[in-house]
């Protein structure tokens, strides 16, 4: 009966792990709780190590040697699957290529409700030479004092703000352009939340005379109990804002690209025909939240993505701005045009 209860236990664990490390296979990347573990692949990866020890130790004990054994094989075999995934992804390339007057440079950070301080953000997109800036969680007031900083430092930038409430700074998003990329109109709503992601707001601005990018400054609601729905439905929205055109999107999308499976239409692209910056540049494992915890062992939630009217020449993610206030690290981007 224990080895009939065992074989039993070892199948329901091969088969766990299998659909942790490739969850799509069986459509299940957005599904209550194996969409969470699977975003945190880097850290689920980490503690098999630790069970493959304890599993080992285990093997010690005569009368479960045989199952012990078992599982620390299943897990030896998971954490290299896991291994293969984010290597390919890649664990941190900062490598920039020379910033040529077509590039954009695009610094995305949630602020956790203006945390940080508009002198922390406008100091950070100063230093990367920001030409536009995705706050989700930042106030209309905070991206003002952002755009007056950065224009004394003459870096002047225009300001748009989506918000649902003025209550909570979590209901705001701000994104600031720099003049330099042409004049810019915001083509959201306030009042109409169809158009828009469903709990947390996304701004989408176009340049005035159809000459440049248009820019999306993203934030899905968190994969929560009780949002999953909301969840699934603003990725699928923001999936179409990148369906066709030059596009540029950034911002918390609390999702990785294992949650995003199925959602590109194009061969490489994460979002619509959007391509995922990360993955591209070899910097696709290193984790933007928690900033409480190191950053290859977090989920890279927080992305720019851009149409293939656009090349990625550089990133990083900025873990110098860790204990500024947001559970959140910004993501810095480089953008160039393609031919």
């Amino acid at each position: 009966m224990l080895k009939f209860l065992g074989a039993i236990l070892t199948i329901a664990i091969a088969v766990l792990l299998l659909v942790v490390t490739w969850p799509e296979l069986f459509d299940l990347q957005t599904t209550w709780i194996l969409a969470q573990v699977t975003s945190m692949r880097s850290l689920v990866t980490a503690l098999s190590v630790v069970a493959i020890v304890v599993f080992a130790l285990l093997t010690l004990a005569k009368s479960i040697r045989a199952f012990a054994g078992t599982i620390a094989v299943l897990l030896v075999l998971f954490v290299a699957a896991n291994g293969v995934i984010l290597s390919d992804r890649g664990f941190g390339n900062t490598d920039f290529a020379e910033k040529t007057p077509e590039s954009i440079t695009v610094l995305s950070w949630n602020t956790l409700g203006d945390a940080p301080g508009s002198a922390a953000v406008a100091r950070l997109a100063v230093e990367s030479n920001a030409d536009v800036i995705s706050l989700p969680e930042t106030t209309q007031e905070t991206g003002i004092e952002i755009a007056e900083a950065m224009r004394e430092a003459g870096r002047p930038m225009w300001v748009h703000t989506e918000w649902f409430d003025q209550i909570s700074p979590a209901r705001s998003t701000t994104v600031l352009v720099s003049p330099d990329l042409g004049d810019y109109m915001k083509v959201t709503s306030n009042s109409e939340r169809s158009e828009n992601t469903k709990v947390l707001p996304t701004v989408i601005v176009e340049p005035i005379d159809g000459n440049g990018p248009t820019i999306v400054a993203a934030h899905a609601v968190a994969p929560i109990e009780g949002q999953m729905d909301n969840w699934r439905d603003d990725l699928n929205w923001l999936a179409d804002q990148c369906a066709s055109g030059n596009v540029i999107m950034a911002g918390d999308f609390n999702a990785t690209i294992d949650n995003m499976a199925g959602l590109g239409t194009a061969e490489g692209a994460a979002l619509g025909n959007c391509i995922d910056a990360g993955t591209q540049s070899g910097n696709g494992a290193v984790g933007t939240w928690p900033s409480s915890i190191p950053a290859l062992l977090g989920a890279p939630i927080d992305h720019v993505m851009a149409t293939p009217d656009w090349s990625v020449t550089g990133m990083r993610v900025a873990t110098e701005a860790d204990g500024t206030g947001s559970d959140h690290r910004p993501i810095i981007v480089q953008l160039s045009p393609r031919g």
